[in-house]
C-alpha cells in the first residue's frame, strides 16, 4: 500500500498518542446505578438508505443481553466517517464497538485503536480467504461481517423483449444478447464511469474470470514479480472497448455520468437492459418493480462459467480504549453467530465470510451466489498490490484507453506501474 511521508508521520504520532491515551484507560461510556452498560457503537451502514437490519439486530441483542443497552450511531461512510472517527479515537471518545473495512482496519490497528481478538470463539471460523482482510501482524483485529458481490445487473423484463430468457454467462453470448436488445430497441448497458471507478472494476471482475481461471495464484505470482498484466490481463481490457467497438455503449457519455447516484436512477427507470454495480443496490433496484438478476461479469470463451468477483466489506471492531471491552466483545460474538449475521446479509445481498456460515436466498442472486457455492470465485486484493492509490490510478488510465489517449500496450503498462507502487 503507498502511503505519503506526511500520512506515515500522522500515523507515527497518532499511534504514540493512542498507547498513552489506551493506558489511561479512556473509552466512551461506562456502567449506570443500576449496573447496566451502556455500549457505544458507530457505523456507516445501519442508517441513511442503508439500514442493512442493524436496528433488528441490535434489539435482538439487548434482548439477549438485558444489562446491555446499545446506543448506536450512524455516521455516513467514507470521508465523513474517517473525518469523525479519526479525532474521536485520538480524543479517546470513540465508540466501544467501530464499523471498519481491511483499509481503516490496518491503519487504526497499526496505531494501536484496535483490541486483538484473535482469541475470540468466531475468529478460527473465518474463511481462509477471508482471513487475510481482517488481519494484521499476524493478530485478528475485526469480525469480518460480509463478502459483497460486484457484478452485472438484468433487467430481465428488457431482457424477454428481447428474446432473451437468462442471463449471459459467456462473452459471445453476452455480446450475442447485447445485439438482440439493441436490434429491440433498448439501451443494451449503462456503464457509469465519471470517478474511474467502474471500468476499473469491471476490468477486475473480467479478469476475475479470463486471469483466475487460468491461475489461482496470480497474486503472488505478480507480487513474486512473476506475472504481469501485460499480456495476462489485455483480453480483460479489451472486453470493455469491445463494447464501443461494437456500438452498445459510448465510453465518452459514460465518462460524464456518476456511477453512485445517476447510474442507480437510471437503471430503476428501465433506461438499460444490463448495468454494473454492487450486490448492495439490489434491495433499492427491486423497488423498481421489474424483475432483476444479478450475476457474474460474463467475460469467459464459449461455454465456460463465471467466476463471482468479491469483495472483503463491513467488519466490526473493538476500541482497545473501551471501558466495557466484555461487552464489547460480546456484542461482535453476538454478530458473528449466523442466525444474527444472516440478517445483515440477506439486506446485503451478500456471502458469509466464515467457513460454516449461511449465505440467504435470493432469487436476484441466485447465479452469483451459486458461482460462490461452487468456488468458482476472487476476492478482490484490496490492500494488497490492488490498494486504494492503484484502484484510482487504474480507473484513471482506463478513462484514458477507453478515449483512445492511450494504447492498450501502454495502459497495461501504466497499470503495473501503479499496482508496483510501495
Amino acid at each position: 500500500m503507498k502511503r505519503s511521508g506526511r500520512r506515515l508521520a500522522v500515523a507515527t504520532t497518532v499511534a504514540a498518542m493512542a498507547m498513552s491515551l489506551a493506558a489511561c484507560g479512556g473509552g466512551s461510556s461506562g456502567a449506570s446505578k443500576d449496573g447496566k452498560v451502556t455500549l457505544h457503537v458507530q457505523a456507516w451502514k445501519g442508517g441513511g438508505a442503508e439500514p442493512a437490519n442493524v436496528a433488528e439486530i441490535n434489539k435482538a441483542f439487548e434482548k439477549a443481553h438485558p444489562d446491555i443497552k446499545v446506543d448506536f450511531e450512524y455516521i455516513t461512510a467514507n470521508d465523513t466517517y474517517v473525518q469523525k472517527l479519526q479525532p474521536e479515537l485520538l480524543g479517546g471518545k470513540a465508540g466501544d464497538v467501530i464499523m471498519v473495512d481491511t483499509d481503516k482496519m490496518k491503519k487504526w490497528g497499526a496505531s494501536g485503536y484496535l483490541a486483538d481478538l484473535s482469541g475470540e470463539s468466531w475468529a478460527s471460523r473465518i474463511a481462509p480467504d477471508a482471513k487475510p482482510y481482517a488481519q494484521a501482524d499476524g493478530k485478528t483485529l475485526a469480525m469480518p461481517m460480509e463478502l459483497i458481490g460486484i457484478g452485472l445487473y438484468a433487467n430481465m423484463d428488457l431482457l424477454k423483449k428481447a428474446g432473451i430468457t437468462e442471463v449471459p454467462a459467456d462473452w459471445p453470448t453476452f455480446l450475442a444478447d447485447l445485439a438482440k436488445v439493441k436490434k429491440a430497441g433498448i439501451d443494451p448497458i449503462a456503464l457509469p464511469d465519471k470517478s474511474g471507478w467502474t471500468g476499473s472494476s469491471v476490468f477486475q471482475a473480467s479478469g476475475s474470470t479470463t486471469v483466475y481461471q487460468k491461475n489461482k495464484q496470480w497474486d503472488a505470482d505478480f507480487l513474486d514479480g512473476k506475472a504481469s498484466f501485460d499480456p495476462d490481463w489485455k483480453s480483460s481490457l479489451e472486453q470493455l472497448k469491445t463494447l464501443e467497438d461494437k456500438g452498445y455503449i459510448s465510453w465518452k457519455n459514460e465518462l460524464g455520468v456518476d456511477e453512485w447516484a445517476q447510474g442507480p436512477q437510471d437503471f430503476s427507470a428501465g433506461k438499460s437492459a444490463f448495468w454494473y454495480q454492487g450486490a448492495w443496490q439490489v434491495s433499492n433496484i427491486k423497488k423498481a418493480g421489474f424483475p432483476v438478476s444479478f450475476a457474474p461479469w460474463p467475460g469467459g470463451a464459449e461455454g465456460t462459467k463465471p467466476n463471482s468477483m468479491l469483495f472483503a466489506g463491513t467488519m466490526w471492531g473493538v476500541n482497545s480504549q473501551s471501558q466495557q471491552g466484555d461487552a464489547a466483545r460480546e456484542y461482535v460474538k453476538f454478530w458473528s453467530q449466523n442466525e444474527n449475521l444472516a440478517k445483515y446479509l440477506g439486506a446485503e445481498n451478500a456471502e458469509s465470510p466464515f467457513t460454516d456460515g449461511i449465505t440467504p436466498e435470493s432469487a436476484e442472486t441466485t447465479t452469483f451466489t451459486t458461482a460462490f457455492r461452487e468456488g468458482r470465485y476472487r476476492i478482490l486484493p484490496s490492500n494488497s498490490w490492488y490498494a486504494a492509490a492503484a484502484e484510482t490510478e487504474t480507473g484513471s488510465r482506463i478513462q484514458a484507453y477507453l478515449l483512445g489517449k492511450e494504447s492498450a500496450a501502454q495502459t497495461l503498462k501504466d497499470i503495473q506501474t501503479a499496482a508496483s507502487a510501495k
